[in-house]
């Protein structure tokens, strides 16, 4: 006799997200990005399903010091700069005739250097009410300072690729 196997799926209800912390000093950006996307995703659990936010929050640190892949044009005060970073364009629109405003990854990581990471997870996520929930799971500091302490943020699991 054969024994009939259930599918499980998930629900927000039972599910409980964890809290964990990345250091993205010298982290290339598209691969960084694509470990946190997968996380906030809950890819990395077994019991993923894909209409329920199963993913975690995730606390990126250092991220003003993420690279782009390229020669090397490091100076003292920005020692991970590439060639990428000075051609790889970030453009956005206003709403305005002429309104099209173009910034190079160098530009941005000087003024902004969390929008680089958080655009590249933006859009390796789902275009969807449930992926912006999953983008505000994603915590993005500067520093090595972060008030997230009292949810006991673990290390960031190895096993995500």
């Amino acid at each position: 006799m054969k024994t009939v196997q259930k599918t499980y799926v998930a629900k927000a209800e039972t599910v409980s997200p964890e809290w964990f912390v990345i250091d993205g000093d010298a982290e290339i950006v598209g691969r960084l990005a694509v470990r946190i996307a997968t996380v906030l995703m809950g890819k990395h659990k077994p019991g993923y399903t894909a209409h329920v936010d199963t993913g975690d929050f995730v606390v990126v640190l250092n991220c003003d010091k993420v690279r782009f892949t390229g020669k090397s044009v490091a100076s003292s005060e920005n020692p991970y700069f590439t060639s990428k970073t000075m051609k790889k364009e970030y453009d956005y629109w206003t709403g305005y005739p002429g309104g099209r405003r173009i910034d190079t990854a160098a530009e941005l990581l000087i003024r902004h250097p969390e929008k680089v990471l958080s655009e590249a997870v933006r859009r390796m996520l789902p275009k969807s009410k449930l992926g912006r929930k999953m983008l505000s799971k994603l915590k993005l500091y500067v520093g090595t300072e972060h008030p997230h302490q009292a949810q006991n943020p673990q290390p960031f699991p190895e096993y995500v690729k």
